[in-house]
């Protein structure tokens, strides 16, 4: 990465916000939080901290509602949610549907890498938390903010995926090539290196988001916009749990060209309030990001297809019948 555009515009007003709820995952650090302290100070009816300590969500909290100036109301509430978990997935959008009476935008945000070999739900974690069950709660998500949203005038909600132009480097597309007849089995085989496998769930999710947006047109009768975000190389903690020279590595590109938290936070704001021109494509620096989508991702449909397929035969296993809840209305 050479060089990326910083002091990026904050293109979520007070119009397009106030009194509206949304979901963040990942909320209690980095650009979740710092997308969830702008839709906050935007006048937010409501917005949901996913997270998967209490601890560290309650910290964000109090961070918010200070900065914010909503200390003493039930503007921000923190929830649990571990990624790790298709229970803890499934609890949480049933919750989202017992207790919100509407649910404008979900950014999910969280999101994993490992320098070591890890298994969560039968697979490698950063493909569990990054993949399977970032589309399982869209999945299940989907129809109960169709639903919800039929009750609201003039409410179209978002389900904004992070993902990141890091799954289109070469050194991705030469990995994928290896794997790309069963990217799950993959990416789970005790000889994929488990730094390489960040890369490969973001390129999963590139590829899955594009065919899943054919599903769900027109947009006017499946009633939700899905769209993918790339937030640029952001200073957060994501390669805490990376070797030292990795770290290291990442370090000078932070100094370099690293954008802060709060600047990459607006990504997540864009992709939460674009139109339906966003579906199914690729925003970037706030702005159209399809001219940073590589032909070989953009135009291979039958891997799209694939992909997604794939994907969703894990969800069915899941949860028996998702999917096709999920596209009654398409």
């Amino acid at each position: 990465m050479v060089s990326q555009r910083r002091n990026l515009p904050l293109l979520a007003t007070p119009e397009t916000c106030s009194g509206r709820t949304y979901i963040v995952t990942g909320a209690n650090s980095g650009i979740g939080l710092e997308a969830a302290r702008h839709l906050a100070s935007l006048g937010a009816g409501k917005v949901i901290l996913g997270v998967r300590n209490l601890v560290a969500g309650e910290a964000a909290k109090r961070d918010i509602d200070e900065s914010a100036g909503t200390a003493g109301t039930d503007v921000i509430q923190v929830w649990q949610v571990d990624l790790c978990s298709y229970d803890s997935v499934r609890a949480f959008v049933k919750r989202a549907a017992d207790e919100l009476d509407r649910i404008d935008a979900v950014i999910e945000n969280a999101g994993l890498t490992l320098s070591v070999r890890e298994m969560a739900e039968g697979h490698v974690k950063p493909l569990t938390v990054n993949v399977l069950s970032t589309f399982l709660m869209a999945v299940l998500l989907l129809p109960v903010m169709r639903e919800k949203a039929k009750k609201v005038e003039g409410v179209v909600p978002r389900i904004v995926v992070v993902g990141s132009t890091y799954g289109f480097e070469a050194t991705c597309k030469a990995d994928w090539e290896g794997i790309k007849e069963d990217p799950i089995k993959g990416m789970d085989d005790e000889g994929m290196a488990p730094l390489k496998t960040y890369a490969l769930t973001k390129l999963m999710e590139a590829f899955a988001i594009r065919h899943l947006a054919r599903e769900l047109v027109p947009v006017e009768k499946t009633g939700v916009i899905v769209n993918l975000i790339c937030p640029g190389l952001c200073i957060t903690n994501l390669v805490r749990s990376t070797p030292q020279d990795f770290k290291d590595m990442m370090h000078q590109m932070y100094a370099a060209v690293g954008r802060t938290a709060e600047d990459g936070s607006r990504t997540l704001l864009h992709g939460a309030v674009a139109g339906p021109e966003s579906h199914g494509k690729l925003l970037h620096s706030c702005e159209d990001g399809e001219p940073d989508v590589p032909d070989w991702v953009k135009d291979d449909t039958t891997m799209q297809k694939r992909t997604w397929e794939a994907i969703a035969n894990e969800l069915e296993t899941a949860e028996p019948g998702c999917v096709a809840r999920m596209l009654d209305c398409a």
